[in-house]
């Protein structure tokens, strides 16, 4: 019998209805356990060994009184996994210390979650009920502790609302985004101890997205936890201590630096993820030791997670592929590509590992985004002139960088939505996207820039030469290759092209400032979207975008900061995507989609180069439950996230060894 964790009940009308029938989830846990054999119903209510003694010495409660009453029941059957093993340290490798933020990426334990299917499930939340797609009520899990034991209830969600993010000072920016409709907050109402609700006037279809986001938004807080640092809470001595102890100028800054969950530098600050950090930063090597409070169970009863800790290794991103070859690692993705691939191979079968391919979910794997908003006026006028941004496209050969470059396994594209989803059209995969060097030519000339230097090279109006400064923050290791082509291509039509590696934040800084006339990056991060997904990406709506961040300042402001959109396709876009928030109706939201991945290919707002552009995929033949192959996308999808890594385990060594390699997954 198999049973999913959580039942998704969509309506037009209301934008879908989100809930657990967690009568009949107990239930059938129970007939499971009771239809075990007795060695086998003691094992699935056996403690993970690792706590075995801390239970016995009583500091740690039996599973039983750890778990929720009605916990998240994970049905392995239904993924395709098998039933596994407690035990085992899982080797990751990253490239900086700040990385450890990728751990609350991996673990994935969120509010609601996006599953394989693209649909979103409740997860920590034992239900959400949504009402004309503006009113959401939250149930929690009775029972359900933080990893330090504490209880999990409306209090953590009345905190961060009345303390934290409506706090005068610790506030002082305004509620997220994502919890505004037409600029105006929700009514937050605490019904019990286990029920929450929001309430908007509208509609608001980014709330249950972004709580499913890989980079969450998180409406509650440990609140027993952070009283200590609030002056609304704290003794005024003590916290005067607190601060000085720490080196902050004042308690909100002292507040603000322990109450990041995101960046998981503080090992003091309760979790609700499956691996909690265990090592205080700084350090070469951190570690991630299981929460023995976790809500999650397999069918047996079993608490998740398999695996005891993750141990993540900062290296350099230019060693990690010589590490994994080296058998460093036993599941890695970040910072190994399709260059990698023959390298990494060639050692598989003598470091025991297997090599597969993941499809990857951006819209183009390396894109170049013309700043429209740069300060320079001279490049603005030409960068806001869609004959130049045209013929920079049709002046690439995208073929010859497939053939150089990924070998002939990429696809040539414009940078819009992947091939084989719902939104793709293949007209936009293609427009200005050939190779036609004439054609760029004579867009160039077209526009005043038919003088060249000696060097070949165009002059603007004011004498300058074409000479594009492209900044790069060099975290895809392919990009110099690809680069180097594309610098060839541009200067067979005049164009003068300097790659300029800056670190990242060093990016966004010039960006935020104006200073960036051209950057590269990957594509489009949802390249396989459906509808219900906020079109954002396609229109100027944050800060850090890098083809107009002074436009998406001036929207994610509400006006008072960055300047409005001054091009009519841009103030177009624009105008959709405020128009997707305001509808919940799936074939509206599907043709504002269409129309803005339209705009988006006719103006090149972002020029792709390459799409389906494999991720290698390093997995330990020990290892087990890793998908042979699926998307592998930041968000949605958290990476490994949505796969439910807590669900993977390490196999006895004499499994693996009985194992012969091609019965291997």
């Amino acid at each position: 019998m198999s049973m999913t964790p959580g039942d998704v009940r969509s309506d037009q009308a209301e934008r879908g209805r989100l809930t657990i029938a967690a009568a009949v989830v107990l239930a059938v846990l129970a007939w499971l356990c009771a239809a075990l054999p007795a060695g086998a119903q003691a094992q699935a209510q056996a403690e993970p060994p690792i706590l075995a003694q801390s239970v016995a010495e009583g500091r740690l409660p039996p599973m039983r009184e750890r778990l929720p009453s009605e916990p998240l029941v994970t049905d392995l059957a239904a993924m395709d996994r098998e039933p596994g093993v407690y035990g085992g340290t899982l080797r990751i490798l990253e490239a900086q210390a700040r990385d450890t933020r990728r751990m609350v990426v991996f673990g994935y334990a969120r509010l609601a979650g996006t599953v394989p299917d693209g649909s979103i499930q409740p997860d920590i939340a034992r239900a959400i009920d949504v009402e004309e797609g503006r009113r959401f009520t939250i149930h929690l899990r009775a029972g359900h502790r933080w990893s330090d034991g504490e209880p999990f209830t409306a209090e953590d969600f009345r905190y961060y609302w009345e303390d934290v993010v409506n706090d005068p000072k610790l506030g002082k920016n305004g509620l997220p985004r994502e919890l505004l409709v037409d600029g105006k907050g929700p009514t937050v109402t605490f019904l019990d101890p286990l029920t929450i609700r929001y309430e908007w006037g509208k509609p608001n279809p980014l709330f249950l997205p972004a709580m499913a986001g890989s980079l969450p938004l998180e409406i509650f807080r440990p609140a027993h936890y952070l009283k200590r640092f609030h002056a609304k809470y704290a003794d005024p001595a003590e916290l005067e201590r607190l601060v000085a102890e720490a080196g902050q100028r004042n308690w909100v800054a002292l507040h603000f630096k322990l109450d990041q969950s995101y960046k998981n530098t503080n090992p003091e600050l309760p979790s609700l993820q499956p691996w909690v950090l265990a090592t205080e930063p700084p350090a070469d090597r951190y570690v991630f030791r299981r929460n023995p409070y976790f809500h999650r169970v397999d069918a047996a009863g079993r608490q998740l997670p398999y695996i005891d800790e993750v141990a993540m290794t900062i290296a350099g991103a230019g060693l990690i592929p010589a590490k994994v070859a080296g058998g460093e690692a036993d599941l890695q993705a970040n910072f190994l590509n399709f260059g990698n691939y023959a390298f990494i191979k060639r050692a598989a079968e003598r470091q025991d590992y297997e090599v597969r391919r993941w499809r990857s979910g951006r819209g183009s794997r390396v894109a170049l985004y013309p700043n429209l908003t740069v300060a320079d006026p001279a490049w603005r006028a030409i960068l806001r002139d869609v004959r130049f941004r045209r013929a920079l496209s049709l002046a690439i050969n995208r073929e010859d960088i497939n053939q150089v470059v990924y070998y002939g396994l990429a696809r040539p594209s414009n940078d819009t939505v992947l091939a084989g989803t719902r939104l793709f059209e293949p007209d936009l995969a293609t427009r200005w996207a050939g190779h036609d060097p004439a054609a760029a030519d004579a867009l160039l000339d077209a526009m005043g820039l038919g003088t060249r230097n000696g060097a070949g090279i165009r002059l603007r109006p004011d004498g300058e030469p074409v000479t594009i400064v492209l900044e790069t923050a060099g975290e895809e290791a392919e990009q110099s290759d690809v680069l180097q082509l594309v610098t060839e291509d541009l200067a067979r039509v005049g164009i003068g092209l300097i790659v300029k590696p800056v670190e990242r934040d060093t990016l966004e800084r010039r960006l935020a400032a104006g200073s960036t006339v051209m950057a590269v990056a990957p594509g489009l991060e949802n390249g396989a979207p459906v509808p219900s997904d906020a079109p954002d990406e396609l229109a100027p709506t944050t800060s850090a975008q890098f083809q107009w961040p002074d436009w998406g300042l001036n929207f994610e402001s509400a006006g008072r900061l960055g300047s409005a959109p001054d091009l009519p396709f841009a103030a177009e876009l624009v105008r959709l995507a405020t128009a997707w928030r305001a509808t919940i109706d799936p074939d509206g939201q599907a043709e504002i989609w269409r129309r803005m991945l339209e705009i988006n290919a006719d103006e090149m707002v972002r020029i792709g180069l390459v799409a389906d552009v494999d991720q290698v995929v390093v997995v330990s033949n020990a290892l087990r439950n890793v998908p042979e192959t699926a998307l592998f996308n930041f968000n949605p999808g958290a990476f490994f996230g949505m796969h439910r890594p807590d669900t993977f385990f390490f196999a006895p060594a004499d499994q693996v060894a009985a194992r012969a390699p091609e019965a291997r997954p």
